[in-house]
């Protein structure tokens, strides 16, 4: 058995290897301390291995998906090794003696996952693979628990962008790839080649030529077949169902660098989870697939304005008509998710209760597809879903006539076709049930014969049918003549067997072995059947996932007052009472009011400079903006009381601070990288938000740079932009810059205290307020009185020599402080050297103090 076990451990490879034995999947050697470790079970022994006991654990079958979810979220790959005879098979092919032959049947990784159990219902679960061909970088991903199979051209600089919108569960890479940090699994070059991937994808298809699918470069052939390789070799050619590969380029959605998605929070917080994030924030929908669309959605805005009216018109047409919009999130609660369902079916994990899925699920789209048929003046995308929804009306006849209503998962206890469906099964049944009574009427003649009441007719796996009776009344049927045969003695009870229970029992059990055989042959005889329609199917479950994230939009837009976005051709952006609608819900939860603010970015003021107090809502200001711009391409409403933009081809954001020790990038060096890669990249329909750019150096550099930029976005990206920042200075390039405008965040003193008002107003800050902030922060209150003094001497210094208002010159801001505590510390040294110690009365040392801490207090 060991060396069976490690001929197969030699196959798995880097994986952890699930080796079947009877009802358990046992680990051993460093496999067994791994998994030990991680699932918190107990590491025991067995056997001897080159003079060491071999360490071992092992998890039971029925609960394997819980440790694989486990072992699969901690970064483990794990393999399955099934047993793929039975004993007795075995026995015939070997002797009495003979190992069971064992295969591994699956590798299961984070990206190849189709149960439910392991799978987060409302987030797509992709696997990518990156090709390149010389200079040419496709990335090809797919969804195997659904079918989605996507193929999209890019290049180099978007590679990390297309990565961050898809959020891979696992990218496949090649051993020679240029992008080895991005991989998580690499696979041999053999498997990137471009002219094999195209005969995998022929193959795959049963076509001559992939024209019919689009026009696939060297780069997405590799992509594509590089992928296809690796599902097989996970699946161990049981390849799972794909859909024909549709093409796309990155320039039909808007660009969203990584860091900018980390910024704005955009499908996961900073946290690294979905509460928080827009995504949270925005998504009604009903349904799995609808949440895992909606997501998809936001995470790729689009730039065909076209499309993007198209999915507002639906939205609207819910927006308006909250009795349709009740009954489509009515119709659509009581639907599974089809599209799952038929995953796990076409990659051979299917139960019956997902055939059952697939009934109703397809039974309801049809329903519903009825009722919205009628409807007036009919959204032009709904026209296009709704016979989507149709066409499975055969299939659905058939699942209902052979189905029982609640189909199980497990399938080989049977029980899951209908009566009637099959009479020759039905009379299996009739026979087995016939059988059972014939027992239950033994027991019965058993009892009164022998006078023990408390007998009893069992089944297990080892014995089949026998007699069972407690040890204190066994010797009666211990007899010879008794009629009963002895099985086994066990703690406290002792089976016995008998001619007329045997022959009963032979009855039973070949009933009830046809019937399980029977069901499994109709069992394989429907899935093969619906699977027949899988690519019509899956388009039934996008159908519904499409309007399923409509009427959910419009249900998010109804309940928070969103408005309808006007989208024009030039690049403009007018937002009036724009919110931001992570931090308003957070502030109504706690019984607070958002305050709304206008934005209006055009050609002749398309930089704005928003100076203010920390904690006074800049940084909640420009995120909000940015965050309209997703909303609207994702074809949502938005959270204003009016909104007009041009579409956004680039999205930018850098705010707040981060770091990347690991890759030796400072908090500063990661920002400049960041801006770096804005004045790179924006054009003048991008739209960018800046915040505090230059504060992680010296404040001459940092002014320096942050005077730069802003000319540079100004003169040379002319894109839309928001920028905030506490360098006042920088209000003079308003006298310069002609579509630099400025604006501040709105905040009063009252009685010593900061009151922020979170108000957006025309022109600049007259100061910081940063003590004041300081103070709501906690400071203590001696630091706080040391900073208000340093601050007085600043500003006293900088009045003095004429500021940076006057220009970048070197000016010595802090020339006058270090001046001043030079004087002060010079009137103490000569103040003491006067001092004769020995000469001082109590009184004279007092007042000494006294001057000495008056000299203190005029130096600080």
């Amino acid at each position: 058995m060991m060396a069976q076990y490690l001929a197969l451990k030699a196959e798995a490879e880097d994986c952890l290897l699930f080796y079947r034995m009877g009802d358990f999947f046992e680990l051993f050697f460093d496999d067994a301390k791994i998994a030990s470790a991680c699932l918190d079970i107990a590491l025991t022994g067995r056997g001897e291995h080159e003079g060491e006991r071999i360490p071992m654990c092992g998890v039971p079958i029925h609960a394997m998906e819980g440790y694989l979810a486990r072992l699969i979220k901690a970064g483990h790959r794990v393999a399955i090794a099934e047993q793929i005879e039975t004993p007795e098979q075995a026995r015939k092919r070997m002797g009495a003696k003979a190992l069971v032959a064992r295969a591994i049947v699956r590798v299961v990784t984070a990206g190849t996952l189709t149960e439910e159990a392991l799978l987060d219902s409302r987030s797509a679960n992709w696997c990518a693979s990156i090709g390149e061909v010389g200079d040419q970088v496709v990335i090809a991903c797919a969804d195997i628990s659904t079918g989605r199979f996507e193929v999209v051209e890019t290049d180099a600089d978007r590679v990390s962008a297309e990565i961050a919108r898809l959020a891979p569960a696992e990218i496949i890479v090649c051993e020679a790839s240029a992008f080895p940090d991005l991989g998580t699994t690499m696979r041999p070059k053999a498997d990137f080649d471009s002219t094999a991937g195209e005969t995998r994808l022929k193959r795959l298809y049963g076509v001559a030529t992939l024209d019919g699918f689009g026009s696939f470069s060297r780069a997405a052939l590799a992509a594509a077949g590089g992928l296809v390789a690796y599902l097989d070799h996970t699946a161990r050619g049981a390849l799972p169902f794909l859909r024909p590969p549709r093409l796309s380029r990155t320039d039909a959605t808007m660009a969203i660098d990584p860091a900018t998605r980390d910024s704005l929070e955009l499908c996961i917080s900073q946290a690294g989870v979905r509460k928080g994030s827009l995504l949270d924030s925005v998504d009604r929908t009903i349904t799995g697939a609808g949440a895992r669309l909606l997501g998809a959605d936001i995470a790729a805005p689009l730039m065909d304005r076209t499309a993007v009216e198209a999915r507002l018109d639906l939205v609207q047409r819910f927006h308006d008509d909250p009795g349709l919009r009740d009954l489509v999130r009515g119709a659509l609660r009581a639907l599974p998710d089809i599209g799952r369902a038929l995953g796990r079916l076409a990659a051979g994990r299917g139960s019956p209760r997902d055939l059952g899925q697939l009934r109703d699920g397809l039974d309801g789209a049809w329903r519903l597809g009825e009722r919205l048929d009628a409807l007036p003046d009919m959204p032009p995308l709904l026209a296009a879903l709704i016979p989507l929804m149709r066409g499975h009306g055969a299939l659905i006849d058939l699942l209902a006539r052979a189905l029982v209503p609640e189909p199980p998962i497990e399938a080989d206890k049977g029980g899951y076709i209908a009566e009637g469906y099959d009479a020759a099964l039905d009379d299996l049944r009739d026979a087995g049930a016939g059988g059972r009574r014939a027992i239950a009427a033994l027991e019965a003649d058993y009892r009164q014969r022998t006078g023990i009441g408390a007998l009893k007719i069992k089944h297990n796996g080892v014995l089949g049918y026998h007699i069972e009776v407690a040890a204190r009344s066994a010797d009666p049927l211990m007899a010879a003549d008794s009629g009963f045969t002895h099985r086994q003695t066990l703690a406290g009870v002792v089976r016995f067997n008998a001619p007329d229970l045997h022959d009963v029992a032979i009855k039973v059990t070949q009933a009830g072995a046809h019937a399980l055989a029977a069901e499994a042959a109709h069992l394989e005889e429907l899935t093969a059947t619906a699977l027949e329609r899988r690519e019509a199917i899956a388009a039934t479950a996008d159908a519904l996932a499409r309007i399923d994230v409509s009427a959910a939009l419009a249900e998010r837009a109804a309940e928070g007052g969103w408005a309808r976005p006007a989208l024009v051709d030039h690049a403009c952006f007018e937002i009036e009472g724009g919110r931001h609608p992570v931090v308003e819900e957070a502030i109504a939860r706690s019984g607070g009011r958002f305050v709304a603010n206008d934005c209006s970015l055009s050609e002749s003021s398309r930089l704005w400079l928003v100076t203010g107090p920390n904690m006074g809502g800049k940084s909640t200001f420009l995120r909000q903006n940015a965050l309209i711009a997703v909303l609207a391409q994702a074809g949502s409403y938005v959270p204003a009381t009016r909104a007009k933009l041009g579409l956004v081809d680039r999205l930018f954001s850098r705010v707040g601070a981060s770091d990347n020790l690991a890759r030796g990038r400072s908090t500063f060096m990661v920002e400049m990288v960041e801006t770096a890669a804005i004045l790179a990249q924006a054009t003048p329909r991008s739209f960018v938000i800046l915040d505090e750019v230059g504060r992680g150096t010296s404040t001459y550099d940092g002014l320096a740079i942050a005077w730069a930029v802003v000319e540079a976005i100004h003169e040379d990206n002319r894109c839309r932009c928001l920028f905030a920042t506490h360098y006042h200075e920088l209000t003079r390039l308003a006298e310069r810059c002609e579509a630099l405008s400025l604006h501040h965040v709105r905040a009063r003193e009252y009685k010593g205290d900061l009151v922020l008002l979170h108000e957006v107003a025309d022109g600049p800050a007259d100061r910081s307020f940063g003590i004041a902030v300081a103070r709501l922060a906690g400071l203590p209150p001696t630091t706080l009185k040391r900073a208000k003094a340093v601050l007085e001497k600043l500003e006293a210094g900088r009045a003095k020599t004429g500021g940076l208002a006057a220009g970048l010159d070197d000016l010595p801001l802090f020339a006058a402080l270090a001046e001043q505590e030079a004087e002060a510390v010079d009137a103490l040294r000569t103040e003491l050297e006067c001092v004769d110690v020995d000469a001082l009365s109590p009184r004279d040392a007092l007042d000494l103090l006294y001057r000495l801490k008056k000299l203190a207090a005029d130096g600080a």
